[in-house]
């Protein structure tokens, strides 16, 4: 099998119409999967951002951690089933009040994020400006159950278009950065886009957990 349930995906996003990709938008309510394929999860990050309660000019409009349960049902979705999360980077979910999972490090690297916990995942920090994206579009990973391949680590440099600079200065634009740029109706949807490369290892790494939950049997002793 190779199967991947790719969770909490746009309905016309970039895991539609893939083979071995069970896509499960909105409409199908990603908070109720049951297995049995490994996932991965883009639970929403809206609530758990910088701005998770709200904008400066409107704050306390909403309350961190306020997503219907989405990231609790993902996290343990790939603690069960074996997968790879996405969220943005310094997503409070990190956080100890939350799920007290432990922060990667900026320069790279798997690192344990639950050890304490019972569980066995694993955390990263990587930007999707290295897989294609038109921002750096920093992210952390959360994984389990699977081969833990290296990436391109570290931080990209800063992209940021000439006319930014030129109307804002380079200090203030590369304040700013480009995704803060990005306006129009359709902004949510392309400051979220997955790339297809970073989509495409990211399935990779969910297809390993077949691998895994296969070397794992061969251990187990007879009955």
């Amino acid at each position: 099998m190779s199967t991947v349930a790719a969770l909490y995906v746009e309905t016309d996003g970039a895991y539609v119409g893939l083979p071995d990709v069970d896509p499960w938008d909105i409409v199908r309510d990603a908070r109720t999967y049951a297995g049995p394929h490994p996932v991965v999860a883009h639970p929403p990050c809206q609530r758990w951002g910088r701005y998770s309660e709200g904008s400066p000019r409107k704050p306390h409009q909403y309350k961190t951690g306020d997503d219907d349960g989405c990231f609790a049902a993902a996290l343990a979705a790939v603690r069960r089933w074996g997968g790879v999360l996405e969220h943005p980077a310094d997503s409070k979910a990190w956080n100890p009040e939350w799920f007290d999972l432990n922060k990667p490090a900026r320069g790279g690297g798997w690192v344990r994020a639950d050890w304490h916990q019972g569980f066995n995942g694993w955390t990263c920090y990587v930007e999707q400006g290295q897989y294609g994206h038109f921002s750096r579009k920093p992210t952390w990973l959360y994984a389990a159950g699977v081969e833990f391949p290296s990436l391109i680590w570290g931080q990209g440099a800063q992209q940021l278009p000439q006319w930014m600079i030129d109307r804002y200065g380079y200090a203030k634009a590369r304040r700013i950065g480009q995704m803060a740029m990005v306006g129009g109706k359709d902004k949510t949807r392309i400051r979220n886009a997955t790339p297809a490369p970073f989509r495409d290892l990211l399935l990779e790494i969910a297809r390993s957990a077949y691998s895994v939950r296969a070397h794992l049997s061969q251990q187990r002793p007879a009955a």
